[in-house]
This record gives C-alpha cells, sequence and structure tokens, in this order.
C-alpha cells in the first residue's frame, strides 16, 4: 500500500466521502482480488454521512454529456478509482457484476445491523448515509476492530418508519416493491417524488443527517425511472 490511512481520508474528504471502516479477510475466506489479480487481504468501505458528496456531485454533473446514465455511480467511481490508483488498491462499486457482499462487508466493517426498511442503522448517522464503494487491498491493512454498538430500532417502540407508508410498502414481512414503485409512479406519488420515502424520513434518528428535499428527490427518481 501506497501513502497512509490518513491520505486516503484527505483524498475522500475532497468530494464529501468518508472511510466507513474495514477489516482484513481471514485465512482461508474467499475474497475478491486486488489490483494485480491476486485475492485480497484487506477491504475499506467508502462512503458518505449525510448529504455532504451532494455539492461535488452537481458540479460534476454539469460538465457531463446529457445522454449520461446512471450519474452518481459513474462520480462515485471516478473519484474512488482516482483514489485507488494512488495507495496501490481496486475500486469496485456496491452496483458491480457480479454484485460483491457490501451488506455483509459494511456490517462487519462498522458492526451495523439492518433497520426494518433493510437500511443500515448508524448509531450517529442514523438511517442518512451510503456505502459508495470499497478499496482493496493485497496486503494487510491494520484497522481498529469495529465494536457493537447499540441497535437503535431494538430501542424504538413505535416504529413509525413501518407506519407512514400510504401502500405499506415497508412490513416486518419485508419490502413491498411492486407496490411502492406502482405509488411513487402514480398520480398520489408526489409527496414521495419530491421529498423522498415517508418511512424512511419518519425514522427519528440522525436528523442531523436527513438528506435535503433535492437529493431525496433525485435518489427516488432513480427508483421509479422518471
Amino acid at each position: 500500500m501506497r501513502g497512509t490511512i490518513e491520505s486516503i481520508v484527505s483524498a475522500l474528504a475532497r468530494d464529501g466521502l468518508i472511510l466507513r471502516g474495514g477489516f482484513i479477510f481471514a485465512d482461508g475466506e474467499e475474497a475478491a482480488f486486488g489490483p494485480t489479480g491476486l485475492p485480497a487481504k484487506s477491504v475499506l468501505l467508502v462512503g458518505q454521512a449525510g448529504a455532504a458528496p451532494w455539492p461535488h456531485f452537481l458540479r460534476w454533473r454539469e460538465k457531463q454529456p446529457l445522454a449520461l446514465t446512471n450519474l452518481l455511480d459513474t462520480w462515485s467511481r471516478q473519484v474512488i478509482g482516482a483514489v485507488a490508483e494512488t495507495v496501490d488498491a481496486r475500486a469496485v462499486s456496491p452496483s458491480d457484476r457480479p454484485y460483491l457482499p457490501f451488506q455483509q462487508w459494511a456490517m462487519r466493517a462498522e458492526a451495523l445491523k439492518p433497520s426494518p426498511l433493510g437500511i443500515l442503522m448508524h448509531l450517529r448517522y442514523g438511517l442518512w448515509h451510503a456505502y459508495r464503494g470499497a478499496l482493496l487491498f493485497e496486503d494487510e491493512i491494520a484497522l481498529p476492530e469495529a465494536h457493537e454498538a447499540i441497535h437503535l430500532c431494538d430501542a424504538c417502540v413505535e416504529k413509525p418508519c413501518l407506519k407512514s407508508c400510504p401502500v405499506e410498502g415497508y412490513s416486518l414481512d419485508g419490502f413491498a416493491h411492486q407496490a411502492c414503485l406502482a405509488h411513487v409512479r402514480g398520480a398520489n406519488g408526489e409527496p414521495c417524488r419530491s421529498g423522498g420515502c415517508l418511512d424512511r424520513n419518519a425514522c427519528p434518528y440522525g436528523t442531523a443527517y436527513r438528506y435535503p428535499a433535492e437529493v431525496q428527490a433525485f435518489h427516488m427518481a432513480s427508483f421509479a425511472g422518471l
């Protein structure tokens, strides 16, 4: 590895991104390959807290062709890929095919658990965070071990995240994808289209990091293909 953890943190911060923990793969564990094609020994997760990357993304988007699709994925790949080149790492994305186990990596890196909405619940950020990519290394990167945090969902009795959607998109049985999609695309879907998921917004945790309506509308449009 060239550089240091501090240099990676500094490079990511220029675009509003942060390190989201990491770990060393266990001996004998099947791992994705690193920059030279050998199995990776370490992974560092890259992501965001709140909407910090948004202004950086907007400045980048202004310079892109109108026909460009998957804008946020493309931006994330470019930013994280540029950092990877400076530290002898391979940059990977949650949307890469075949899919890599980002959810499992994230839970392992930060000792988080899923909320009823499937989004990992963070003790500080609540539901207002995301993982944009990861850096895979072919050497071992020493990191502090993640200690299991209080799972805020266990302490939440009212569960407003399961009561705010008009079509009961989320329940203890899982996500009603088609019902949600039809609602967002339909005549009564405007509150969700312009302001984001009502269930997610109902969560009382991490509200200081809640995405602005503009950001939530962008993600909702991507989800609904609008």
